[in-house]
């Protein structure tokens, strides 16, 4: 009996050790991205946090745009280890990485949903390339996706690059996406997101892309009276994790924030399909008088023709590694375009 009770008594101290040693590793991280909870970016985070929560003891904490300040700030902070996550768009990591510029080269994407799925999934530019580039500045690529067809929204039409002449269309400050509007014909000004719809209000300038989902989301509509489709860009975003934190994790833990990414992009995949669509009619429903404008292939042709420019620039950039990443993006682009 004595020594029944003494292994019984040793069991006990074990498991209680072992439950211990689980709940220290149980960690919270911290993630932060660029737009609203209820945005792409939002419910792709939501998504990663389901999937790490109900597969481990890891707690996701969410911070959506404006909360730790500017992507800019957001950014530091995750190279800085004070983040674990953070979702940032090329467009603002360009100036930090410059090859990642390469999604600001007009007319460059697939257009249809299905290609785009295609070429995120399996382009070799994306998952292996890029890796190596983000790692060099202490960063874990961890997967990019895209959000959404690019939208012009302005004060006034226009169907051609003359007609952008001395419009002010408000950039991320990333210098090819300077590049490229200064190439349609427009005046390119670089502001942080938070001064924008002020900016448009107070006719300090007097246009601005995005997706439909954000002109809608942040009402883009209630100061543009005009929607161009140029068909010109989809936005693309990417999730990266400090460096430092993701190599000191397991291998198990490593391994289920990779099945957690690729869950999300499932989801986010499916998600956005007729996105656009819907946040179209929700922006008609608040403002039935907003001018909508789909240029015709032949009205895209001048603005087609300015990419070539604009792709040179990219080169001039970049150098020898833009050059061959590019060629990459091409090929893997040939490769999805054909399925």
């Amino acid at each position: 009996m004595t020594k029944l009770k003494t292994l019984v008594g040793a069991c006990t101290v074990a498991l209680a050790t072992l439950g211990s040693i689980t709940a220290a590793h149980a960690a919270t991280w911290r993630y932060a991205f660029e737009e609203a909870i209820t945005d792409v970016q939002g419910v792709y985070a939501s998504k990663f946090k389901e999937h790490i929560e109900a597969n481990s003891d890891h707690n996701i904490q969410l911070f959506p745009y404006g909360t730790l300040g500017e992507s800019a700030d957001t950014m530091e902070q995750a190279q800085a280890g004070l983040l674990q996550f953070v979702d940032q768009s090329p467009g603002f990591t360009g100036s930090l990485i410059p090859e990642a510029q390469v999604f600001f080269i007009p007319y460059l994407l697939p257009e249809t949903q299905e290609a785009l799925d295609s070429f995120f999934r399996n382009s070799k530019a994306i998952n292996e390339d890029f890796k190596s580039i983000y790692a060099q500045h202490g960063l874990e690529l961890l997967k990019m996706f895209p959000e959404g067809e690019v939208v012009i929204t302005t004060q006034k039409a226009f169907e051609a690059p003359a007609g952008l002449d001395g419009v002010k269309v408000r950039v991320m400050t990333n210098p090819l996406l300077v590049e490229s509007y200064k190439a349609f014909g427009a005046t390119p000004t670089p502001l942080p997101w938070g001064e924008v719809y002020g900016g448009l209000q107070t006719n300090i300038i007097q246009g601005q892309e995005n997706p439909l989902f954000w002109v809608e989301s942040a009402k883009m509509y209630e100061v543009t009276d005009v929607i161009t489709f140029t068909g010109h860009n989809n936005f693309t975003t990417a999730v990266m994790a400090n460096k430092r934190f993701f190599d000191g994790l397991p291998a198990e833990d490593q391994a289920l924030i990779q099945e957690a990414m690729d869950v999300a992009f499932d989801h986010i995949m499916e998600y956005q399909r007729g996105l656009s669509e819907r946040s179209l009619e929700k922006i008609l429903e608040q403002k039935p008088g907003m001018q909508i404008v789909r240029l015709t292939e032949e009205q895209r042709a001048p603005f087609r023709a300015a990419a070539a420019d604009v792709e040179a620039k990219y080169i001039e950039m970049t150098g020898d590694s833009g050059k061959a990443l590019l060629q990459q993006f091409k090929q893997d682009l040939e490769a999805a375009t054909a399925e």
